[in-house]
């Protein structure tokens, strides 16, 4: 439009609508009814403190017969909520005993190496060799076979809940 030149009245009209239909959608929100609050979170149940100096007497057998395993008493402190323990793999490794498929029934599943090795395979990755200070997260349900480990292999795992199934698929 020329430097002026005068707008039409209709043009006018139509803008003035515009910006009044978005002052009011404004205002709308600001004075709309409160929605609905979405479904509250079930807050964790209460923990409590807990902690656990090294014993190497306090390995026990658990799970697998291959290893050991050292309870950190989390599942106690959080009330079922996470499980975390030391495993110590039992030398020597036989691969016939060891390398079955298998996953567990978690929500979560994270594993750090403290000394040694271990390789696995793991759905969708492959074979994997982890070493010491190798950390991974297995996700719910990932099938996996252990497939060889070192002599002096310990891992630390923490899982949530603490109770959960583990399915042998072999």
């Amino acid at each position: 439009m020329a430097k002026g030149a005068r707008k039409s009245p209709q043009r006018t009209a139509r803008k003035a609508i515009a910006v009044a239909k978005k002052t009011s959608a404004r205002r709308a929100v600001g004075a709309a009814p409160a929605r609905p609050k979405p479904a509250a979170k079930a807050r964790p149940k209460r923990q409590t403190f807990v902690f656990s100096h090294l014993d190497p007497a306090a390995f026990e057998g658990g799970l697998r017969s291959y290893a050991e395993y050292r309870d950190l008493d989390i599942a106690t402190a959080t009330k079922g909520l996470a499980r975390a323990h030391v495993i110590r793999m039992v030398p020597p490794c036989d691969p016939k005993v060891v390398s079955k498929r298998h996953y567990h029934d978690v929500d979560f599943q994270m594993i750090y190496v403290l000394k040694g090795w271990i390789k696995g395979e793991y759905e969708g990755a492959g074979v994997v060799t982890m070493r010491e200070g190798s950390c991974w997260l297995q996700p719910p349900r990932i099938r996996h076979a252990v497939l060889d480990y070192s002599a002096d292999c310990e891992l630390l795992e923490i899982v949530m809940p603490a109770d959960f199934a583990t399915v042998e698929l072999e």
